[in-house]
């Protein structure tokens, strides 16, 4: 579910009106790893400057559950609108209980899909930690390659490109 401006401040505000409006269950131990005040102020000011840009920002990762409430287990998104190449940055977090059960692809995946229906954009690119090996085997696992050093110190950069995905598509 993409993030709105009043899903985003009820996050930081108060969580019962944030899983009312999510209309499902957040865990106790919320936000995500790597979610901080600074991301969630990215958010709240690009959603309050550019309300038209929900999806080109935050999403929420829900697990549905037969019977049950569906489950919030995870966030990302993207940063931002197409820089003027057609360039979008992915990232995604899941809660730890919920790592290493192929949410993360999933979810990654449909972002990029997301992102890609979208003519403008051309590249999907992503960065992580070269010691974060399970968020580099999601990248790896869906199609992305290895760039180098990334746009941050310490991290290390991926990208995927329009041509490569369309091909990986069809492989299916």
């Amino acid at each position: 579910m993409a993030a709105t401006l009043e899903l985003a401040l009820a996050e930081a505000r108060d969580k019962k009106t944030f899983r009312e409006l999510l209309g499902v269950d957040v865990p106790h131990y919320w936000p995500p790893p790597l979610n901080d005040e600074q991301s969630h102020r990215w958010l709240v000011n690009l959603l309050t400057t550019d309300p038209s840009a929900v999806g080109w920002a935050l999403w929420y990762f829900l697990l549905l559950r037969p019977g049950s409430c569906p489950l919030a287990i995870g966030n990302g998104g993207l940063k931002g609108r197409p820089s003027a190449d057609g360039t979008v940055e992915v990232g995604y977090s899941i809660i730890p209980k919920y790592q290493q059960q192929g949410y993360a692809p999933e979810a990654t995946e449909a972002l990029v899909a997301w992102a890609f229906g979208h003519a403008q954009v051309t590249r999907v690119i992503a960065h992580t930690l070269p010691e974060l090996q399970p968020s580099i085997r999601v990248l790896e696992k869906l199609g992305f390659t290895f760039t180098g050093v990334g746009n941050e110190a310490g991290t290390i950069g991926y990208e995927l490109k329009r041509e490569d995905w369309k091909h990986k598509q069809t492989m299916r």
